[in-house]
């Protein structure tokens, strides 16, 4: 159970996948034609998105469009594009981009717009890349700690991703288990510290890691990840629920096995944390040789050798090619077959020479992701996650699909209003709500989340928590201090799916303050000075005067620091009628002053 899939992701790309350039090219029409395949947001009823997975850098060409022709089944994605590498020279981690490299041809925004423009949240995963015990030691300290966490965050918020995924494998298939106990609590308080940095800045914290069973059983698995302890700090555990077999013939991940450790895992946390793993590819093993196999094969064709890879959906071909049908293991819930290939050539003098090799398979078929699916209907779990996406058959997804629809959340349906959409600064606005399922009926009881985001703002934050009443409605007033967009958000929970109401503009308009003489002697100049809250971005503010008919222009200066001042001057005596006017182009902002009278004498 050694097997990685940064090992699997090195065996694959050198024979099962075109070169960068024919990638590179392949992407850009596949991803135009996977965007035709979208299913319609309109569709009713619509699936629980109960299914992620993995878009490597190396197999975009499928990868991506299989995710964006099922984004009625996906909330999020995570490429996997990254991996922590450390700097031998000035010790400081840093993080290794491998899309860019591996697809020269394809600048990195192309895909991750298409993911945008499809709806997933993007939470791209990185892969310990150092070597032996070299993570584990900079987890020791509070400041090798920090240094990790500073360039894991600077990529979220340079990319603008939802979160990170850790796939942090060097723990448990490279260190040797005499280290956990050491790396065990520095890795839970790394997850606490990078927890908090993700959450203070609205996003997603996922770590992938492999089983984890009952400390109470014989078998406790990969105890070093220290699920109960990182529970609480986390938002998604994607477990690595294949690789059961890799010496010998056998299931990829017994259902069994999976369900045990599930049973674990919802035990220490809440179970919409929990995703399972599904293996797209299947293992070919040697079981037996008879004669002398060619030299260019007598290394990899042997039974001590390890098993070959191959993908799901080459499953069937594979087995027809050799003249056997697969045959699904109810008790592992994975398909087998067994057949024998012949291999001819030279042996290493330059003799002729030939053997035939047993060889047996197993893998996850479209009945073993729907059994998988099943699982997450059963315990209420976050949903599945797939190594890779691309890998299946169609008629695996579809399987995923026909269980998503019968665990549909109910759609949530919220609505905002408001008494007027534009107020002086100061001036209470009332705003009333209403919550309902897409049948019509009210949902009573139910919490929603105020948010504001101001139009010079990026982040929406939370404002007020008002509960809808027996008729799922609520009723709220609040001051604005700025101008600005407001909407409710709810929730999702396994019964029903998050809320959000559709969005408000209020523009505030600033309160004006004026400070002016009464009188002024003529052909003197006289000070106008004008304060107004809140300083608006962009406002420029006028001095204007009646001629009689009309308020007609005097001159405009920009509102700086909340106040700014006038020097008018008139020629002639007389009772001259002005007023202040302060414009905004940046929201819309604006208030006129109440006119004021200066006697020239």
């Amino acid at each position: 159970m050694a097997f990685t899939r940064r090992s699997f992701s090195a065996a694959v790309i050198s024979r099962a996948l075109p070169k960068a350039i024919t990638r590179a090219i392949a992407i850009t029409i596949t991803i135009s034609l996977a965007t035709q395949l979208l299913p319609s947001a309109n569709a009713d009823p619509a699936p629980r998105k109960i299914l992620s997975g993995w878009i490597p850098y190396y197999g975009m060409s499928t990868s991506l469009p299989t995710a964006v022709a099922n984004a009625d089944l996906i909330n999020e994605v995570m490429p996997f594009w990254y991996t922590l590498k450390l700097n031998t020279k000035t010790k400081a981690p840093y993080i290794l981009d491998l899309y860019s490299p591996g697809n020269p041809s394809v600048a990195i925004d192309v895909p991750l717009t298409t993911m945008r423009n499809a709806g997933f949240k993007i939470i791209p995963t990185i892969t310990d890349g150092t070597d032996k015990l070299v993570l584990s030691k900079l987890l020791a300290k509070a400041s090798d700690r920090a240094n990790v966490i500073k360039p894991i965050m600077d990529l979220v918020l340079s990319k603008n991703f939802d979160g990170i995924d850790l796939d942090f494998e060097g723990f448990a298939f490279v260190d040797g288990t005499a280290s956990w106990p050491t790396t065990k609590p520095n890795w839970v308080l790394f997850v606490k510290e990078l927890s908090a940095a993700l959450h203070a800045k609205g996003k997603t914290l996922s770590i992938t890691a492999p089983v984890h069973f009952a400390l109470t059983e014989k078998q406790k698995g990969y105890t070093v990840y220290a699920w109960a302890e990182m529970a609480q700090y986390i938002d998604r555990l994607r477990i690595m629920t294949y690789d059961y077999s890799t010496g010998k013939p056998g299931p990829i991940g017994p259902i069994a096995w999976v369900e045990r450790t599930i049973n674990y895992a919802i035990s220490v946390m809440p179970a919409a944390k929990v995703y399972i793993g599904l293996a797209g590819y299947g293992r070919d093993w040697v079981t037996n040789v008879d004669g002398i196999c060619p030299a260019n094969v007598s290394k990899v064709v042997s039974t001590t050798a390890k098993a070959a890879t191959f993908i799901m959906r080459n499953a069937t071909m594979l087995a027809s090619t050799y003249g056997v049908t697969p045959i699904y293991n109810e008790q592992y819930q994975e398909a087998t077959f067994t057949y024998q290939k012949t291999y001819n050539g030279n042996n290493a003098s330059g003799q002729a020479t030939s053997c035939t090799a047993t060889r047996t398979a197993w893998y996850q078929n479209p009945a073993s992701y729907l059994a998988r699916a099943q699982l997450v209907a059963k315990y209420r779990l976050g949903g599945l996650a797939e190594w890779t996406m691309g890998m299946e058959e169609q008629s695996a997804t579809d399987g995923i699909r026909s269980t998503a629809l019968t665990i549909a959340p109910d759609e949530v349906l919220l609505s905002l209003a408001t008494d007027q959409i534009a107020v002086k600064y100061g001036s209470i606005i009332n705003l009333t709500g209403q919550a309902s399922l897409k049948d019509k009926s009210t949902l009573a009881g139910l919490p929603v989340s105020l948010e504001f985001k101001g139009f010079d703002e990026s982040a929406w934050r939370q404002i007020g928590k008002p509960v809808t009443s027996e008729t799922g409605s609520f009723s709220t007033s609040l001051y604005l201090a700025k101008s600005g967009i407001l909407r409710i958000t709810s929730e999702g929970s396994w019964e029903r799916r998050a809320g959000l109401s559709p969005e408000i503009s209020i523009t505030v308009n600033p309160r004006l303050s004026l400070t002016a003489p009464t009188s002024a002697k003529v052909g003197t100049v006289f000070k106008v000075l004008v304060s107004a809250v809140p300083v608006t971005a962009g406002a420029q503010v006028t001095l204007q005067r009646f001629d009689g008919k009309a308020w007609a222009n005097l001159t405009t200066a920009p509102l700086l620091a909340g106040s700014t001042e006038f020097s008018p001057t008139e020629l002639i005596r007389g009772v001259f009628s002005y007023r202040v006017l302060v414009l905004s182009s940046a929201d819309s902002a604006q208030s006129t002053s109440a006119p004021f009278i200066v006697l020239v004498r």
